[in-house]
């Protein structure tokens, strides 16, 4: 079936495909939002990778996981016997945002059980069949919007919805008690920090870093630098304290907290500083305000708003997206205390918490 007028359906089992990355998958939060808003008695199920799936726990838009764990699926045998699995849970609407072959994959066995309409962006699997609904996607918003901007053939339209995150009052507590064994009383404020990057291009370099965090500290007695880390990077966010004349404001919990117990213990924080990265997105789906050196990476990953802040110098070459640079200006120009003035303008402006 190919679709040329308003749909006009009323689904009652809906298939969002966001396959990764974690900050990705955050930024379709609002796109699940907006269905479950339209269709509240739609059952509503995203496909994505196991390891995305912590942050949108609790989310009441999400009545269901479609885990991937690609290390448990040796083969094609094993991925197609999976996708057939998983389409014959008898879903009458696709909504896929990446096309990736296991997205597409996924489709094709839907389309197969009598999924009657399979929504993408327009692609030559588009002219194929595979998808038989398209919307072309506005790629000059924000990303969160133009991943929203898919349903605008369902008669949807995104109305400044943010990425979410819900938390149990439980993490909260768990959360408070982790900050409290690192010494954070309630009268000192929360700083997360996300010094880290896979990118040499997206990867301030960690001694502006420390000078941030040194201006900061000597101005505010009362703030405390919760160092981020991912798998694999305790070495950079050790190297980076360091290089702090005030290391003892500087927090590294160890082990490293769990995807979300790092988000609670971000809810609690008065700003968050970082590069663009899925702290960045955790921290507006948190209302956490946020300074981010972006490097490479382009304007639409920012959501608009005052509270969520970019250096980004203006060169001709930028946003490049490129993975390395020799020369990266765009991170190189951007000085510690101009970061770090912008940080404590935010901070006077917010209320001192109790």
């Amino acid at each position: 079936m190919n679709h040329t007028s308003p749909y006009s359906q009323t689904p009652r089992n809906i298939l969002v495909c966001q396959q990764r990355q974690i900050g990705d998958v955050l930024l379709t939060t609002p796109l699940l939002e907006l269905l479950k808003r339209r269709w509240p008695q739609a059952r509503v199920t995203l496909f994505t990778e196991a390891k995305c799936i912590p942050l949108l726990e609790g989310n009441p838009h999400v009545d269901a996981f479609l885990a991937l764990d690609k290390s448990r699926l040796h083969g094609l045998p094993a991925q197609l016997a999976w996708c057939r699995r998983a389409a014959a849970r008898g879903f009458d609407l696709v909504v896929d945002c990446q096309q990736l072959p296991r997205c597409r994959m996924l489709t094709l066995f839907c389309a197969l059980s009598g999924t009657e309409t399979r929504l993408s962006f327009p692609s030559a699997w588009t002219k194929l069949g595979l998808y038989n609904l398209a919307a072309a996607q506005k790629t000059d918003l924000y990303a969160a919007a133009t991943k929203a901007s898919l349903l605008a053939p369902l008669g949807i339209a995104w109305q400044g919805e943010k990425p979410r995150i819900y938390l149990a009052d439980e993490e909260r507590k768990e959360a408070s008690a982790l900050l409290g064994s690192l010494g954070v009383s309630g009268n000192m404020r929360l700083i997360t920090v996300d010094p880290t990057h896979r990118r040499a291009s997206k990867r301030w370099p960690a001694e502006r870093w420390a000078r941030v965090l040194d201006l900061l500290a000597e101005d505010d007695a009362s703030l405390r630098f919760l160092l981020l880390r991912g798998p694999g990077e305790d070495e950079d966010v050790q190297s980076l304290k360091a290089m702090c004349a005030h290391a003892d404001r500087i927090l590294i919990p160890a082990p490293a907290p769990v995807l979300r117990l790092s988000a609670a213990c971000m809810a609690r924080a008065a700003l968050h500083l970082g590069h663009c990265s899925a702290p960045r997105h955790m921290a507006v789906a948190l209302d956490v305000p946020s300074i981010v050196v972006p490097g490479a990476s382009g304007p639409e990953w920012n959501y608009p708003s005052p509270e969520h802040v970019e250096f980004r110098p203006e060169l001709s070459c930028s946003p490049c997206g490129r993975a390395d640079c020799a020369d990266p200006q765009c991170l190189l120009r951007v000085m510690p205390e101009e970061v770090a003035a912008r940080a404590r303008n935010m901070l006077d402006s917010l209320s001192t918490p109790s």
